[in-house]
């Protein structure tokens, strides 16, 4: 054996370097791989059945929790928190009502995804939208379509709401044709109808024409000084509307601006407290601002009153003022329907996956009866105020700090607020911050190392790479 054969010091000492990077690297996308792990098979919330879902604690009423998202469902459970009703033959369930004087009867909006192509659907996927009612006290409840109608696409092509206005007139809020309209059901005749486009360029809002008004709220107001009137949610130009049957848009009385994110963001579900209890005022599920809120109209003026959050929230898309005085609140991203009593405890709480909508039945629709929260002095809850301003106490004297923890909460800091939320909605519900921060440490990890191999290899055979920059005299 020549001593050409034998490995140099330089060379060892290269071998021994690279297998420690590689063993450190290996260690990264093990311990990655293991806290992605550890989320898929921990505990899950699901509802994908009825068996899987969870139970409630008691209270007063029954509770209607509607899903339009990876399970769409729609659960009632009875006030000893057993679920007394349960159906998912739906693709996505929306917002659930109680029918006036018959409170164990609910009305609800619900889309089908139509995937094949046929005489209602020639470029799938397409969507049967329906106003279904179904009687509770029925020893076995059926739901009857009151009204349906087949729309040309599924993505922001579904009846997010409607909002019955006597036996025969429903008012809906259409989001695949950017319009509220009222329609005699016996009939199925539009009689009255508003156009977004009539008063709101389509230069703004959301994306033309595939998602931009995405109106997904629609109120009749039976009394005071808005009898008559509608009052509506254009989620994507940020703002609350009141609309006239004769005159149209009541400009004056709009609540939000275009990107006026300050005032509110892509909001869901505002509903209206009128002046015998309080009101005027919305009390209204600010979403991608990841808090609810009210507004009190004074002169001439919307003022915001009052509002909540607490650390977990994150998305909610419904939010009802009880005439106890809590709220109900449906937490989608925080996988969590909750009630919030008047001094921002939460009293009432239920898990589910992705919550749209969340109705007390036994109450009244929405908060009817609910007064508002200057009429009751509400203490506004921020997320500063649920945590206290102190110091994160991890325990164990720092021993307790997760590293992967804490680049998911940077994450989750620095991205849009609306990127995440796309994020959540995308995944599995077991993904959060955390899981997010594993998945990307580990495919950067594997990125380094591949480009490490790349260049060691190269080095071995003898390509070089030099820097184009040289120290004078070099």
């Amino acid at each position: 054996m020549t001593d050409r054969s034998l490995p140099s010091l330089a060379e060892v000492r290269s071998v021994v370097s690279r297998n420690r990077i590689r063993i450190v690297l290996v260690a990264l996308i093990l311990l990655s791989a293991g806290v992605v792990i550890d989320g898929a098979t921990g505990d899950e919330t699901s509802t994908a059945t009825e068996a899987d879902v969870p139970e409630a604690p008691e209270t007063d009423n029954h509770t209607v929790v509607t899903e339009s998202g990876r399970a769409g469902t729609i659960t009632v459970y009875s006030p000893d928190g057993e679920v007394e009703y349960y159906n998912n033959s739906r693709t996505k369930y929306f917002d659930a009502d109680p029918v006036e004087g018959d409170p164990m009867t609910i009305e609800y909006t619900a889309t089908d995804t139509i995937h094949s192509e046929g005489p209602t659907c020639s470029d799938p996927p397409c969507a049967r939208n329906v106003l279904e009612r179904v009687d509770l006290e029925d020893e076995d409840p059926e739901p009857e379509v009151i009204y349906e109608r087949y729309d040309y696409k599924e993505t922001a092509g579904e009846w997010h709401d409607s909002s019955r206005i006597n036996e025969t007139h429903v008012a809906i809020a259409d989001i695949v044709a950017d319009q509220v309209f009222i329609v005699n059901t016996e009939t199925e005749v539009v009689e009255w109808l508003w156009d977004a486009q009539s008063d709101y360029p389509v230069e703004e809002g959301g994306p033309y024409p595939e998602d931009w008004a995405h109106i997904n709220d629609v109120e009749y107001i039976d009394e005071g000084e808005h009898e008559g009137r509608i009052m509506a949610s254009l989620r994507n130009q940020d703002q609350v509307v009141f609309l006239d049957q004769e005159e149209g848009l009541v400009e004056d009385w709009t609540l939000g601006d275009e990107n006026d994110y300050d005032v509110q963001y892509e909001q869901h579900n505002p509903d209206y407290i009128p002046e015998s209890e309080g009101g005027p005022a919305i009390v209204v599920a600010d979403s991608e601002n990841g808090r609810v809120q009210e507004f009190q109209r004074e002169n001439g003026e919307w003022n915001r009153s009052w509002e909540w959050q607490d650390e977990q929230i994150q998305w909610p898309r419904d939010a009802d003022r009880l005439p106890n005085g809590n709220t109900l609140i449906a937490d989608s991203h925080g996988n969590r329907v909750m009630e919030v009593n008047q001094s921002g405890d939460i009293v009432w709480e239920v898990e589910s996956t992705l919550p749209y909508a969340a109705e007390r039945l036994e109450t009244g629709a929405e908060s009817e009866g609910g007064q508002s929260a200057a009429e009751l002095g509400l203490e506004s809850r921020t997320e500063e105020d649920e945590s206290g301003g102190g110091d994160d106490d991890s325990g164990g004297g720092g021993f307790g700090f997760n590293p992967i923890e804490y680049l998911g909460n940077v994450l989750e800091n620095v991205l849009p607020h609306r990127i995440y939320n796309g994020m959540l909605y995308a995944t599995p519900i077991w993904m959060g911050s955390t899981e997010f921060a594993a998945i990307g440490l580990g495919l950067l990890t594997g990125l380094a190392w591949a480009g490490m191999e790349i260049r060691w290899q190269l080095r071995d055979v003898g390509v070089r790479f030099r820097v184009p920059v040289y120290r004078r005299g070099d």
